[in-house]
């Protein structure tokens, strides 16, 4: 891959908040949220797909960005979002973008899947990261996991 190719990275949205606290966002809403996190840099592309799993599209080229930039990116036009629709004083989720790289085959013949070399991202939304992270066992997931093929952005949004 040079320089000028583009990575291909899908982000879901991995809503783990008690009801109430604040409302879940739409397909739509959420990749606008991306769309508008990333309108300063015009070299990556952000769009809607149609997947069961996966909702937003975001290419970038590989020698302008790591694929750990976009996820700090993403986690900021999320908090953003979230610090927008505050009413109250209620405490806004905690957020954490979990990234890896695809190394086995595509488990689907859907257009829009995941395929071998692109990264997949769990863009979550919790009350708890330290209690989510044990829940998904994320210590032991990643453990055997090769360097740069995972990472994870934490932005906790309350003081």
């Amino acid at each position: 891959m040079s320089d000028s190719e583009q990575i291909r990275m899908l982000l879901s949205h991995n809503f783990d908040i008690k009801s109430g606290v604040v409302t879940p966002l739409t397909r739509g809403e959420f990749v606008e949220v991306f769309q508008a996190g990333l309108k300063d840099y015009p070299d990556c592309n952000c769009r809607l797909i149609s997947h069961p799993h996966w909702s937003v599209e975001i290419k970038f080229p590989q020698g302008k960005f790591t694929p750990q930039q976009i996820g700090e990116v993403c986690a900021k036009a999320m908090h953003q979002k979230r610090q927008d629709r505050q009413t109250g004083d209620r405490d806004l989720p905690e957020i954490l973008i979990l990234g890896g790289i695809k190394l086995s085959p595509a488990t689907s013949e859907l257009p829009e899947t995941l395929q071998p070399g692109e990264w997949g991202v769990d863009v979550v939304e919790t009350q708890s990261r330290d209690t989510f992270l044990e829940a998904i066992a994320w210590e032991t997931v990643t453990a055997q996991k090769a360097p740069g093929s995972i990472f994870k952005v934490e932005l906790k949004t309350n003081p």
